[in-house]
């Protein structure tokens, strides 16, 4: 059986994440990926960095990753951005797009937002046509395969849809859930003798005080914003000259 643990949006929540790294190794899974925004809107990128390089055997780009790294200059960019070392944010920029594997005879694919770009959106509400086109090849992410399974992040919002045939899934987010005040993680299992595979949602508890308190003890930009999402689960829209 294979089993991997499937985290994204931990934002530079510290305490989220090592509350769902204390789950993960309660399960004895040793597969940790990582889809992407490890960095951004929360007080502690570098320590979520290291956190993520120690443990995290599969990592992709998100948004916030590559605007950290260099790709926008707002504020929250620019914040995170001094925090981490030279070759932190060289690693951010490095990380690939997306990953294609073969599980169960079956092609899976991982992205952070969507096939066609870091910034585009895939919705539930999307039209079924752009949700089939997001299993369709983009060799310019190096995504060449016609996929069978997606999992993706970004919306920070679990979910699991069949598109005529084919998975779609949200694994949710670890430090900024927007459907809930508590982080989500997915645990993916194939069974490598037959065509099945299961997937699993997880929720729990964390020491949300302890991140409240941490970043109200930086001065990190959009603190208010950031302690409402985390108290009410809702999004706090932020708006900056450079950009939202």
């Amino acid at each position: 059986m294979i089993r991997l643990a499937i985290l994204a949006d931990l934002h530079a929540n510290l305490a989220a994440t090592l509350a769902v790294h204390a789950d993960i190794q309660r399960r004895g899974l040793s597969e940790i990926w990582v889809l992407g925004d490890l960095v951004g809107k929360g007080p502690r990128p570098r320590e979520v960095l290291e956190w993520t390089q120690a443990h995290a055997t599969r990592v992709i780009q998100g948004n916030w990753d590559a605007r950290v790294a260099g790709a926008t200059h707002r504020p929250q960019d620019l914040w995170p951005r001094s925090k981490l070392t030279p070759a932190q944010l060289d690693y951010l920029g490095a990380l690939p797009y997306g990953i294609e594997e073969q599980f169960s005879g079956a092609w899976w694919r991982f992205v952070h937002a969507s096939s066609k770009g870091l910034f585009h959106r895939l919705y539930p509400h999307s039209s079924l046509a752009e949700q089939l086109d997001s299993f369709a090849p983009n060799p310019q992410f190096g995504l060449r395969e016609h996929a069978d399974a997606l999992v993706y992040a970004d919306m920070h919002e679990a979910l699991l849809l069949d598109v005529e045939g084919r998975p779609m899934i949200n694994c949710g987010s670890v430090g900024n859930p927007l459907d809930s005040t508590l982080p989500s993680y997915l645990i993916l299992e194939f069974d490598e003798h037959s065509p099945t595979h299961t997937a699993s949602f997880l929720r729990l508890t964390y020491n949300r005080d302890e991140e409240i308190a941490a970043a109200e003890a930086s001065d990190m930009p959009f603190i208010r914003e950031y302690v409402a999402e985390l108290l009410t689960g809702a999004y706090q829209k932020r708006r900056a000259r450079t950009g939202e």
